[in-house]
């Protein structure tokens, strides 16, 4: 049995999805103890999320790389989860997805999400 070329592996319900983002304690710690996203964590940033832990971890070198010293598990909709795959495009440009490069840079500057 082969495994699909895209797919997500991850922790997950009916009804939410988990997934994995490093941190500054700055904002971890706040967070944590709130339960919840709280200030000095901005919305509007940019963030690479990743269903996998060992994903994120090898990621962020194992909570060693500066400004990615805390890792957190952030449970999210499986709603929320669904509609940024949705709208999401690539991070690359891929010739048999996107037709040409000039359509896929339209599509990643209009989208909120962008997938590796």
């Amino acid at each position: 049995m082969s495994a699909p070329v895209r797919q997500i592996r991850a922790r997950y319900s009916a009804a939410t999805i988990t997934v994995y983002q490093a941190y500054p304690p700055q904002i971890a710690l706040p967070s944590v103890s709130a339960g919840r996203f709280v200030a000095p964590f901005k919305r509007d940033r940019m963030t690479w999320i990743k269903p996998s832990f060992l994903w994120m971890m090898y990621r962020c070198g194992w909570a060693t790389k500066p400004g990615q010293e805390r890792v957190l598990a952030i449970e999210i909709t499986r709603e929320g989860f669904e509609w940024a795959l949705a709208h999401a495009c690539l991070s690359h440009y891929d010739r048999n997805m996107h037709g040409d490069r000039a359509n896929w840079s339209r599509q990643l500057r209009s989208s909120p999400v962008r997938l590796l």
